[in-house]
This record gives structure tokens, sequence and C-alpha cells, in this order.
């Protein structure tokens, strides 16, 4: 199989260089950019982000990144989100009690933690959905979080013969939180499965396994 030609979103965010060689390390070729032909014909996009819900979508929206996202969706091409990168692909974020309009991919609301210690910083166990190919061989394993919020509530209904989302969930403190979605091309992690070491490069070389081969050119 020719190896997966990855884009990683270059709107701003702080973590996208260990980004890139984790993905590297796990046998993507890995391009850097912003630029929207590039990012629309790769075989996987993957949008990265640190820090406010509502900062990041601006940068995000910066560079275009909400149409490039939409559009790599409606053609079923792979969209790969990573901590607020999941984030923002729900309705809404609450920073503070101000409210921001996510990219609406997922119903629903991200919101502070209810723990006793915020942020949720180091390492911890997810529960994977049955069924998961992202946590494949590695279910039991430890992954790096870096949060104060998250979307604690999953509102998607199963629509029609469509195949359901899978969920994965963590806990911090008492509160339980989604760590991961598995929903068609698009997918998602709270942690950074870049900073997990060899769990986070088995679940990206998961990742990179499902991704379709499209010709370069190729643009939908």
């Amino acid at each position: 199989m020719p190896v997966a030609r990855v884009v990683v979103l270059d709107h701003g965010s702080g973590n996208v260089r260990s980004v890139v060689r984790a993905l590297e390390a796990a046998g993507a070729q890995v391009e850097l950019t912003a630029d929207r032909e590039r990012a629309l014909a790769a075989d996987g996009l993957v949008v990265p982000g640190v820090g406010a819900f509502a900062a990041t979508l601006a940068q995000i929206k910066g560079v275009g990144g909400d149409r490039l996202i939409e559009r790599r969706l409606a053609g079923g091409r792979p969209v790969l989100g990573i901590c607020v990168g999941l984030q923002v692909m729900f309705e809404t974020g609450d920073d503070d009690g101000d409210r921001t309009p996510g990219l609406g991919q997922w119903p629903g609301e991200v919101t502070r933690l209810e723990a006793d210690v915020v942020p949720h910083m180091g390492w911890n166990t997810v529960d994977p959905a049955d069924g998961s190919t992202l946590f494949e061989g590695i279910a039991g394993e430890r992954f790096y979080f870096v949060h104060s919020y998250a979307a604690r509530r999953w509102e998607m209904e199963q629509i029609g013969s469509l195949a359901a989302p899978l969920v994965t969930w963590a806990e911090h403190g008492g509160d339980r939180f989604i760590a991961a979605v598995e929903n068609g091309a698009l997918t998602a992690t709270q942690f950074h499965p870049e900073k997990s070491g060899d769990a986070g490069a088995r679940l990206l070389a998961n990742w990179l396994r499902t991704l379709p081969r499209y010709p370069v050119e190729a643009v939908s």
C-alpha cells in the first residue's frame, strides 16, 4: 500500500511540530501547511489545537480551515482532530461563561471539567468503544491529557442505517468526559497521541491504516 500523505493544518497551534514528527514516525508522508489544494488532496488532514476554544477556532477559521474540514468531510475524506481540535467539532464551547459557536459537526457543548484538580494534566486510561479501530491493540494503555474543558455528554443519535459513532470515554476526578470519537471520516482525540509514547504512536498508525489512498491530483 502506498505511504499515506497527510497534511497537518498550519493554523498557528503551538504543538504542530511534535504532531508532524509523530505522524512521520508512524509511517506517513507529512506536510505542515494551510494551502487549500494540498489540504483537500491529502489522504488525511490533521487539525491540532492547544489553548482556549475560541482562540483555536479563530486560528482555524483564519486560514480557511473550517471550509477545508467541511469540504473534506462532505467528500468522505478523513480528518483527525487533536485536543482542542476535537473540541471545536462540537456546536459550542464555553470558555468561563463566554459561549462560542463551534464547527457544528457534532451536537453538544464543551464545558469546564468538574473536578477538584483542573486542568487535567498527565496520563490516564480510557474506556474504548466496542469495535474501535483507533484503539486496536492498545485498549488498556494510558494516554497523555492536558485540558481544562471537555465534551461531557454525547448527544448525536444514529441516523437510519449509518453506523453509529464510536465514543471512547475517560474520567478525571470523578468527572466522565469524551476522550475520542470515531465517526466515519471524522476522528478526534481529547488527549495528545503525539505525546503519548508507544501507545500514541500505535494509535496514529491505526488511523493511518484507515486512510484511503487518493491520486496526488485528486480534490473532491
